[in-house]
């Protein structure tokens, strides 16, 4: 005991010296499949293998041998559950990346500045990849699912748009009638003369009116109502439950991918940890597992590495395919709402169109009342009365007596 003392130079380092030769010599006595072991494990680390009697005589050669192998332990001898630096590394690696309902993102100010893909245009593919909080409650509405309402609520409003137009028709037809109805009205019918001429042409040009609001009702409905209402029928909510379900499935797709990812991490960092844990064990001699338990220990690490790679590998193309239709289908529906408008706007034009077709044919219709108010004469008026309805122009004279 005094020659260990004196040779490792604590008495720390001298009790552990004596246990660690006192476990070693008896389990090496007791066991020789552990002696065989121990063999093995002085080859691979290039010790000496002493004899058969050095083994088993007084001890020697294994307060020597252990000596080495604590020293050669201390080296690296990490305390239990301490991180290893492999893992220390990992963990200080900062996080640029933050992943939203599986769809991962690069976190502000971290990775090269992303451009848009169509700058200056207000793109859909540029602005709607992730997902909205829903006002109504907790969930959230994804970012495509904006778009399709969109598309739905434009439908509505051409809809009420074709409503409003046939509000207006029916505002026409009821005008025409009324218009018709008094044109034959006999009102002032017996008013004679330049001014019975003009009165009579008012009344007329009101069932010229009549008409004129009628075919423009007639064309309200051909040329605006119906075309409002018939554009984009029944098939176009059809559509758009195809593309609904479509990018739904991928995004499904992508949510059960990083799952599997997050599964895969999870199994990665529980056998690292028994890794971790059973090599510690056997450098501290807590545990009599031998160098093949630890290679089974790192061989499933690999394997969960492995399986962890191969999972965001997946993920990844998952992604990849998400994106690639995220963005055709986007600027599809971004297609179908210019054309939404272009057409609303073509057939809104065309209802001023008709409305200063309206407004013509009505000014034609009072121009020849005008003509006939500016040649009224009160003067001729008079002398048709008065030959049509004289009664003597012979003047009564002063009685004789």
């Amino acid at each position: 005991m005094m020659s260990l003392q004196s040779r490792c130079g604590h008495p720390n380092d001298t009790i552990l010296h004596c246990f660690a030769v006192l476990i070693a010599s008896s389990v090496l006595r007791s066991s020789p499949v552990l002696l065989q072991d121990m063999k093995i494990h002085l080859t691979e680390n290039h010790l000496p293998i002493p004899s058969p009697q050095s083994l088993l005589g007084d001890g020697r050669w294994l307060t020597d041998t252990t000596e080495v192998l604590l020293r050669k332990a201390g080296v690296n001898k990490q305390p239990p559950g301490s991180v290893s630096p492999a893992r220390k590394r990992v963990n200080e690696v900062k996080e640029t990346k933050t992943t939203i309902n599986g769809v991962t993102f690069p976190l502000p100010g971290e990775g090269p500045e992303q451009q848009l893909l169509k700058p200056n245009e207000w793109s859909y593919c540029d602005y709607f990849w992730t997902d909205k909080k829903d006002p109504q409650g907790a969930t959230s509405v994804a970012g495509f699912e904006v778009l399709l309402q969109k598309q739905l609520k434009g439908k509505q409003m051409q809809k009420e748009m074709a409503e409003f137009v046939h509000e207006r028709i029916k505002i026409e037809e009821e005008y025409a009638k009324n218009l018709s109805k008094l044109s034959l009205s006999t009102l002032a019918a017996q008013e004679e003369g330049t001014l019975g001429e003009a009165w009579t042409q008012l009344k007329k040009s009101l069932h010229d009116e009549a008409e004129v609001h009628l075919k423009f009702s007639n064309k309200l409905h051909s040329e605006v109502e119906k075309p409002l209402l018939t554009f984009r029928g029944d098939n176009f909510k059809k559509d758009l439950k195809k593309y609904d379900h479509h990018i739904a499935d991928l995004r499904k797709q992508l949510a059960s991918r990083y799952a599997g990812v997050d599964k895969a991490r999870k199994a990665l960092a529980d056998r690292q940890k028994d890794l971790e844990v059973k090599t510690q064990q056997l450098e501290i001699k807590l545990s009599n597992k031998t160098e093949e338990d630890i290679k089974k220990a790192r061989r499933k690490s690999t394997q969960a590495g492995d399986d962890l790679m191969r999972c965001v590998d997946l993920y990844n193309q998952t992604q990849s395919k998400w994106f690639e239709e995220m963005v055709t289908t986007s600027m599809e529906l971004e297609k179908l709402e210019v054309e939404r408008i272009e057409w609303i706007q073509q057939h809104l034009r065309q209802y001023t169109t008709l409305r200063h077709e309206t407004d013509m044919f009505n000014q034609g219709t009072v121009e020849p009342v005008d003509r006939l108010l500016q040649t009224v004469d009160p003067a001729k008026d008079r002398e048709l009365w008065v030959k049509e309805n004289k009664t003597g122009d012979v003047r009564p004279v002063d009685l004789d007596i």
